[in-house]
């Protein structure tokens, strides 16, 4: 093969790798119920994730200073309360 041949394939090779990478999601694969309690005053935002597409578990992924935090979807409830309190709001019966 021509050496222009091969370099570019080896060109397009690593092309085709790099745009890939970014479609490829990042899913939980474990979950802790066990969260410090600092941690939920601290979390910038939470998102659910779902086990009915890519992604084989349900998860909450807690975003705490530009890390993902993987927990189970049972600490929304204690994420709530803590965020209640810090807010001053009562709570609802």
């Amino acid at each position: 093969m021509d050496l222009r041949v091969m370099v570019m394939l080896l060109f397009l090779c690593a092309l085709a790798i790099t745009t890939t990478e970014g479609g490829i999601p990042k899913c939980c694969v474990t979950t802790s119920m066990n969260i410090p309690t600092n941690v939920p005053r601290k979390v910038e935002r939470a998102e659910m994730q779902r086990s009915n597409g890519v992604c084989d578990i349900n998860a909450l992924v807690l975003h705490v200073k530009g890390k993902k935090l993987c927990a189970h979807p049972k600490v929304k409830r204690k994420l709530k309360r803590m965020q209640r309190k810090k807010d001053g709001k009562p709570k609802r019966n």
